[in-house]
């Protein structure tokens, strides 16, 4: 999945609002509140961001929880109370009966986790462990769809990050498509029946990974 961004704040941005506002660096900024968050509050859905080491506040980064891997603080300037640290409500949700369960959750690890600071062996036991408690959770057995992606490569040649999805509705195999971020926005809203923010509108959504829905 190429992209041009070899900084992190801007893909995050893209993943959840459509857009990069022309940023091109990990400072923070106020932003305008738009995004898929506001969306689905909007459209009465419910959703949960879990940040992996945050402490009391989404805008206050403490070594290990980065500010730049948390879109959802800049949106607005503010912290939605959706966003919440990951030790204190994800093993709930996951256990919770489907109809209970957010509708959609992001999922951003710390910085040893997401392998910024520690090595990939690190990375790997970290993600295999998140992937195995979330497919066993009801929500996904109900027919939940997980993605997993990064946000840059190490600054390699056209900046081709990994994209995986796993789901009932995923077909097996992989895609010589080109996609983007934008592309996984696009793929969730149309998912959600939301509409497309920004440049997803125009973006093409995974549809030869999965049958999705008509864009809203």
């Amino acid at each position: 999945m190429p992209w041009p961004s070899t900084t992190s704040l801007p893909n995050y941005l893209a993943l959840t609002s459509g857009s990069t506002y022309g940023i091109r660096d990990d400072g923070y900024h106020v932003l305008p509140e738009a995004s898929i968050g506001t969306q689905l509050t909007a459209a009465g859905l419910s959703w949960r961001a879990y940040m992996e080491g945050m402490g009391v506040s989404c805008l206050a980064g403490n070594g290990v929880y980065a500010i730049k891997h948390d879109p959802f603080a800049y949106y607005g300037g503010a912290c939605p109370s959706n966003v919440v640290p990951m030790d204190q409500q994800l093993d709930a949700d996951l256990a919770a009966p489907p109809e209970q369960a957010p509708t959609f959750s992001w999922i951003t690890p710390d910085l040893c986790h997401d392998g910024h600071d520690c090595s990939a062996p690190d990375a790997d036991a970290f993600l295999a462990g998140l992937v195995g408690r979330i497919t066993a959770s009801p929500a996904f057995q109900s027919g939940g769809v997980l993605f997993v992606t990064w946000d840059e490569d190490d600054g390699g040649a056209g900046n081709r990050v990994p994209l995986i999805a796993a789901g009932p509705g995923v077909r097996p195999g992989s895609s010589d498509q080109a996609y983007d971020h934008y592309s996984l926005l696009a793929t969730v809203e149309d998912l959600l029946g939301l509409p497309r923010l920004g440049e997803a509108a125009a973006a093409e959504p995974l549809a030869d990974l999965m049958s999705l829905p008509k864009a809203a």
